[in-house]
C-alpha cells in the first residue's frame, strides 16, 4: 500500500510538472508568432529597455547570485565553477555592453539571400526567417540567460531557458528583469520563458516538445550535451566541448610560442576555447621547451606529461605529473594542461585527429608549408596559425554576442551569431502560372 501511495504521489508530481512546462512552452509558441513579425526598431527598443532594467535591478541580481554562490561553496564546488557562476557589477556592465553592441548589429530577419527568375516568369526569393521557439539548456553561467535571450529576440525568436539548478536564483532574477523590460515594449514578455524546476524531467519535456519547440541548443559540459542529444526528439543545434590543442612546431619563435600558449591556457582556463593539450615538436630546441614548461609551472599550471617529455626534462620530472590516456581526451576547464612530445607534424596531426573535439586547434610555426598543411588537415571549427585559440568567440569574430560555439557541420559551425538563429523560406511571385 505504501509503495503504491508513493508511486501515485510521484505520478501526480510528474503530471503537475508536465502541465506547467507545456503551459510555458505554449506561451512561448504563441509569442513567437508576434516576435517573428516585429520591426528591427521594435526589437532594438526592447533590447535597450532590457539593458536599462538590468542596471536598475543590479542590487537584486547580485543578491540572488550571492545565494547561488553560497550554496555552491557549501557543496564544495571548485574555484573554476564558482568563477563561471559569479556575477559582479563589472560582469553586469559587460552584459549591458553586449546588448548595446547587439542593437548596432544588422538584423538578419527578412534579408534577401538570393533571388532569380525562372523561364516561366516565376520570381524566386530566398529570405531569412526566425527559427521559431528555441530551447536553451545550459550550465552554471548566468550570463547565458541574458545573452541567449537577447540574441533570440533580435532574430525574432522566442526562447525557453533551462539553466542548472545551481544558478537558479541568479537566472530567475535575470529573467524577471528581462520580462519586466519586455512588458514595456512591443515584444511580448512571454517570448522569454524560464523553467525553474530542479527535476531533470523538465529538460526531457523541453527536448520532446515537438510542435512547440523548433530547436534545442545545449551549452555546457560533455555530460549535458550527450544527455540532450540522446533524449531529444526536437532537432539539436549542438555546441561542443573544447579539448583544444596547440602544436609548437620545430621552427616556432620562442617569444611568440610562450605568449600564445600562456594566453590560451591561463587567461581564462574555465572557458571552452582555452587550450588543454600542448604538443611539442621533439626538434624544437630543448632549452626552449624547458623554458616554456618552466614558465607554465611558474604560472600555476599543473602539467601532465608523457614519459618522453618527462625523460627529456628530467630536472623538471618531479613537477611533471605522468599523463594518463584519459588526460588526452579531457577538457580540464582549469589550470591543468596535458603535454606530449611528438616526432613530427604527422604525429601532431594524428594525435589531434584522435583526441580533438573539433573546436579550436593551433600551430605555432615559422614554416609556411607546415602551417598550411596543418590548417588544411585539421578538422575543427577554427584553426589557427600563430594565434591563440582564445579568439574563437562571437565578439572576437565581429558577430556581437554569441549563443554558443557549434562543433557540428549542419546548419551552423563555430561561433553562432545572429544568422545562425535564422532559417530561410522561399517566396515565389507569379503572374498566374500553373503547372
Amino acid at each position: 500500500m505504501e509503495k503504491r501511495t508513493k508511486e501515485k504521489g510521484a505520478g501526480e508530481i510528474m503530471e503537475s510538472l508536465k502541465t506547467k512546462v507545456l503551459e510555458q512552452l505554449a506561451l512561448a509558441k504563441q509569442a513567437s508568432r508576434k516576435t517573428g513579425l516585429l520591426r528591427t526598431e521594435e526589437k532594438n527598443e526592447a533590447l535597450a529597455l532590457i539593458a536599462e532594467q538590468l542596471l536598475a535591478d543590479e542590487a537584486n541580481i547580485l543578491a540572488a547570485n550571492e545565494q547561488d554562490l553560497a550554496r555552491a561553496e557549501a557543496d564544495g564546488q571548485p574555484a573554476s565553477y564558482l568563477d563561471r557562476l559569479r556575477l559582479t557589477p563589472a560582469r553586469i556592465r559587460d552584459l549591458v555592453d553586449s546588448l548595446e553592441q547587439l542593437i548596432r548589429l544588422e538584423d538578419p530577419v527578412g534579408q534577401l539571400i538570393d533571388s532569380w527568375t525562372r523561364p516561366n516568369g516565376l520570381v524566386m526569393e530566398q529570405i531569412r526567417v526566425p527559427l521559431g521557439v528555441i530551447g536553451m539548456v545550459y550550465e552554471a553561467r548566468p550570463n547565458v540567460t541574458v545573452d541567449a535571450a537577447a540574441i533570440a529576440l533580435k532574430t525574432g525568436n522566442s526562447i525557453v531557458l533551462r539553466g542548472s539548478h545551481s544558478a537558479v536564483q541568479s537566472n530567475l532574477a535575470l529573467t524577471a528583469s528581462i520580462r519586466s523590460a519586455l512588458s514595456k515594449s512591443a515584444v511580448p514578455a512571454d517570448a522569454v520563458q524560464y523553467l525553474p524546476y530542479k527535476e531533470h524531467a523538465s529538460v526531457d519535456l523541453l527536448c520532446s516538445a515537438n510542435g512547440l519547440v523548433d530547436v534545442i541548443i545545449p551549452r555546457g559540459g560533455a555530460g549535458l550535451i550527450q544527455r540532450v542529444l540522446q533524449q531529444s526528439s526536437v532537432p539539436v543545434l549542438e555546441t561542443g566541448v573544447g579539448n583544444c590543442h596547440i602544436f609548437v612546431d620545430q621552427s616556432a619563435h620562442y617569444d611568440m610560442a610562450e605568449a600564445i600558449v600562456l594566453n590560451a591556457k591561463t587567461s581564462r582556463p574555465a572557458v571552452c576555447n582555452a587550450a588543454e593539450t600542448l604538443l611539442l615538436h621533439r626538434e624544437w630546441p630543448l632549452d626552449r621547451q624547458h623554458a616554456l614548461l618552466a614558465r607554465l609551472l611558474a604560472a600555476g599550471v599543473e602539467l601532465r606529461a608523457c614519459e618522453q617529455t618527462r625523460a627529456l626534462h628530467s630536472d623538471l620530472a618531479e613537477q611533471l605529473k605522468t599523463a594518463t590516456e584519459q588526460d588526452w581526451d579531457t577538457e580540464f576547464s582549469a589550470l591543468v594542461m596535458a603535454v606530449r612530445t611528438v616526432d613530427s607534424l604527422n604525429d601532431a596531426l594524428e594525435h589531434i585527429q584522435r583526441h580533438s573535439t573539433g573546436h579550436s586547434e593551433a600551430i605555432v610555426s615559422e614554416d609556411r608549408a607546415s602551417a598550411e598543411r596543418f590548417l588544411a588537415a585539421v578538422d575543427a571549427t577554427t584553426v589557427y596559425h600563430n594565434a591563440s585559440t582564445r579568439f574563437t568567440d562571437g565578439g572576437e569574430f565581429g558577430f556581437g554576442a554569441e549563443i554558443g560555439i557549434s562543433t557540428q557541420k549542419l546548419h551552423a559551425r563555430g561561433p553562432m551569431g545572429l544568422p545562425a538563429l535564422t532559417s530561410y523560406k522561399y517566396v515565389v511571385r507569379g503572374t498566374g502560372q500553373i503547372r
